[in-house]
């Protein structure tokens, strides 16, 4: 498969790259800065340097021609302000969804964040980017030329990753390490049955692969 990942360069995406990559996928990853572009190459990724902030729907449409699915895995941090909160959190995650769209790639995956609700109430900056990944997340799930999943993890660690999960509609609140939401997310690609679904998902007793086996109905 031909997967291009938008935030290639984010701490779960570098994750996931390094996985699909190493069992033999074609991995794009879309940054913004070219100085990132050796970090992918080391994941095995190819890099693409392409702002989201500033790119039309053409140019990054053009980027996904021929990919079989995208992910959506970028990020303003935690250190930006409430601004960018809607031009990368929730704007970039629309322009990728109709750019995969006009490109023709149906699944499409989306990483939201355990809360996310665009009726999210507050004027802290937390509280702008919960109602900024709910809108985001509520957008991609209105488009039906997507077959697309949400992935809502809870908090997020650089603890080293068990495989062992709680993948669910509704898990409740708790940890779950960065590795094993690159496992999910891995999974998820290759299972179009969980189309149409919004998945939270914490550390848990169940092996990513029969979790995610769980949730698609198998």
């Amino acid at each position: 498969m031909r997967i291009v990942i938008a935030g290639g360069h984010g701490q779960i995406a570098l994750r996931l790259e390094r996985l699909l990559a190493g069992r033999g996928d074609e991995v794009a990853g879309i940054i913004r800065k070219a100085e990132q572009a050796d970090d992918l190459r080391a994941a095995g990724a190819e890099p693409v340097v392409l702002d989201l902030e500033s790119a039309s729907v053409d140019e990054v449409a053009e980027r996904l021609r021929g990919a079989d699915a995208a992910v959506f895995a970028a990020g303003a941090g935690p250190g930006s302000g409430a601004a960018r909160k809607d031009t990368v959190d929730k704007a970039a995650a629309v322009l990728f969804a109709d750019a995969a769209v006009r490109a023709g790639v149906r699944r499409f995956l989306i990483v939201s964040s355990m809360g996310a609700d665009p009726r999210h109430q507050g004027d802290e900056i937390f509280d702008v980017y919960l109602r900024a990944k709910g809108e985001a997340d509520a957008y991609v799930s209105s488009l039906d030329a997507l077959d697309w999943t949400v992935l809502r993890p809870g908090a997020l660690t650089d603890d080293a990753g068990t495989g062992l999960v709680r993948l669910e509609a509704r898990t409740g609140r708790g940890p779950v390490p960065r590795d094993d939401v690159a496992a999910v997310l891995a999974e998820l690609i290759d299972t179009p049955a969980t189309n149409g679904l919004i998945l939270e998902l914490i550390s848990g007793s169940a092996p990513v692969s029969v979790a995610v086996k769980a949730v698609a109905g198998n």
